[in-house]
């Protein structure tokens, strides 16, 4: 199954007994933007209560992983067994948050997902139906699954990796965010030592969709060289949009590398950038 599907596609399908529309767009009122309009059958996923356990940013980042059995216990209160066909979409172009869904879903072994190209924009354009009836899901039989299966790493594996010279780091966040010129969320700007700048709006064309495969497929492999998925680690300012490179490289048929789940949000708290 390929990682995304296109509107034209959705339409075809949707409405089948084993498709699970998820709508995870991520803001401060993403809820009630849900209840005012939302694609039809689609269900809403939380970013913070079913995708992260918020804590304290130090430890962890502002998104951290759930545990295995909050996660399994979200995805089976809106249905999704391990036979349902995930469809996921969200209104920044995959980037927030629908990508981070696609990359724990994947993480778990669930295979039949993809992410919904453009987003929920797109589709409208296109012609989707949409409603702001709020869809009642039927709980699902507990899902099953041992363990995040993707590659991720903590803070000590990036402590380590920017003094290592076979390891990349790739900051995925808007480039005077990486420039250190603002920052609007976390408590600094910068980046992390050693870090290239590949903002993920690299991914997209002009129209807000995927660049095409082989497109996505030079320009990571032009950044990587002769490095191995494990010698790359992709990170944003809390690990939701660096989902968004890590689906690009899944597009472009590349092994999909390392997540830092803490990103910027973590890492700042604890090494702050020196002053000038």
């Amino acid at each position: 199954m390929t990682p995304l599907i296109t509107p034209d596609e959705l339409l075809l399908l949707y409405k089948n007994d084993d498709v699970i529309l998820v709508d995870v767009s991520n803001s401060s009122d993403a809820f009630e933007n849900y209840k005012r309009s939302h694609l039809e059958k689609a269900v809403f996923v939380d970013v913070n209560k079913d995708l992260a356990t918020v804590g304290d940013p130090k430890f962890g980042g502002r998104h951290p992983l759930p545990s295995i059995k909050h996660f399994l216990k979200a995805i089976s209160n809106i249905g999704i067994s391990e036979r349902s066909h995930v469809v996921i979409y969200d209104n920044h172009c995959g980037a927030n948050a629908a990508a981070r869904l696609w990359w724990m879903l994947r993480a778990i072994g669930h295979t039949k997902v993809q992410v919904l190209d453009g987003g929920f924009q797109n589709a409208i354009a296109k012609g989707f139906p949409t409603t702001d009836h709020i869809n009642k899901s039927t709980p699902s039989k507990d899902y099953e699954s041992s363990g995040w299966n993707l590659p991720f790493v903590t803070i000590d594996a990036v402590r380590k990796a920017i003094h290592e010279k076979s390891h990349l780091l790739i900051d995925v966040r808007e480039k005077q965010r990486y420039d250190g010129i603002t920052e609007p969320i976390d408590l600094v700007a910068g980046h992390i030592p050693t870090a290239v700048n590949i903002p993920f709006r690299s991914n997209l064309d002009e129209a807000g969709n995927f660049r095409k495969p082989e497109d996505l497929r030079d320009l990571y492999r032009n950044m990587i060289g002769d490095k191995k998925s494990p010698e790359v680690i992709v990170y944003c300012g809390s690990g939701v949009t660096a989902c968004h490179t890590l689906l690009a490289f899944e597009v472009a048929g590349l092994p999909v590398p390392n997540l830092y789940v803490g990103s910027w949000s973590e890492w700042s708290r604890n090494h702050p950038p020196s002053p000038g």
